[in-house]
């Protein structure tokens, strides 16, 4: 008998087929809760769930008693209970890796647009105001050749890290749990404290991860000790940065400009004073949105889960003192 699987969200055609020819397969739409009352049944006898944004509660792992692995289209998983999945011995597959790059381009474009002021002036030139030469009340700021800080120095950190020091020549620093001896040779980084860092850098980049231990990392305190004219990018988890703090910061000068990708709650409110602050390039969470790079995603998943559940260690296995 073959195991059940649901899916929730797209897959291509082929990955689709893929899963059908070895599972039986019940598909979900993203906008379909999983614990909802009509797809109970599903739950109870599902040996396996991929999808993205996935919202996993230990009541939805109650009515999933023969759940043997999740596959999330993702690399971050701070909505899935990663303990708890431990516990009942349930896998957990994500999808590191295959987004790194796409990820380090949003980033290293959100340094470009905000410190030239890229959104801002092309909507200037829209409403018609391009009248005569631009002057300094218009002017951008260089990217060559200034310090770059990155608040964590994962895989997507060090990608931006390599796009500064080796495209631009700017000096890195990085803050991190551990040293990266070999990342710091090739690019000339450095380790700092966080505090040091923020004092330091033109520009401060966020990449961790979203744990206990970084949420609110960036506060008032921390906005505080980095330049006046520093620019901030987060393309980590908005809760990693107090949201307030940030809006404070940049209405009252503290900090020069900001790059968002993430937010606090997402979608972004209306009502959210960020998106209309002419300092400030705010996008709809985008860092892998690639077709290239979600197609690739949706297949590392694919993939994972495919193993897992014939018995076959998965590619990328979060929780792997289960296996």
């Amino acid at each position: 008998m073959k195991k059940r699987l649901i899916v929730q969200g797209q897959l291509s055609d082929a990955q689709l087929a893929t899963l059908e020819h070895l599972f039986e397969v019940t598909q979900l739409s993203k906008a379909m809760s999983l614990d909802a009352p009509d797809n109970r049944h599903y739950l109870a006898e599902a040996h396996g769930i991929i999808g993205s944004g996935l919202a996993i509660t230990p009541e939805l792992l109650d009515a999933a008693p023969k759940l043997e692995v999740i596959s999330t289209i993702s690399v971050g998983y701070d909505n899935i209970p990663v303990d708890e999945l431990t516990r009942r011995g349930i896998m957990l597959c994500n999808t590191p890796d295959v987004l790194t790059e796409t990820t380090a381009d949003t980033g290293f474009t959100l340094i470009m647009a905000t410190a030239r002021r890229v959104v801002e002036l092309a909507e200037w030139v829209k409403a018609g105001q391009w009248e005569a030469s631009i002057g300094p009340s218009l002017y951008g700021s260089d990217v060559h050749g200034k310090t770059l800080g990155m608040v964590g120095f994962g895989r997507i950190g060090q990608a931006v890290a390599k796009r500064g020091a080796l495209g631009f020549g700017m000096k890195v620093l990085y803050s991190n749990a551990s040293p990266k001896p070999a990342i710091e040779q090739q690019l000339g980084a450095t380790r700092r404290e966080l505090d040091e860092l923020l004092a330091e850098s033109d520009f401060v980049c966020v990449t961790v991860p979203l744990t206990a231990d970084t949420e609110r990392l960036i506060g008032d305190q921390q906005f505080a000790l980095m330049k006046r004219s520093a620019i901030f990018i987060n393309i980590a988890r908005g809760k990693v940065v107090d949201e307030s703090a940030l809006i404070n910061a940049l209405e009252n000068g503290v900090i020069k400009a900001a790059g968002l990708d993430v937010f606090e709650q997402e979608p972004l409110s209306a009502s959210s004073p960020l998106p209309h602050m002419p300092n400030v390039v705010a996008l709809p969470h985008i860092g892998s949105a690639t077709h290239e790079t979600r197609e690739a995603m949706a297949q590392r998943a694919v993939d994972n889960i495919r193993l897992a559940l014939q018995g076959e260690p998965p590619i990328s296995l979060v929780n792997e003192e289960v296996n």
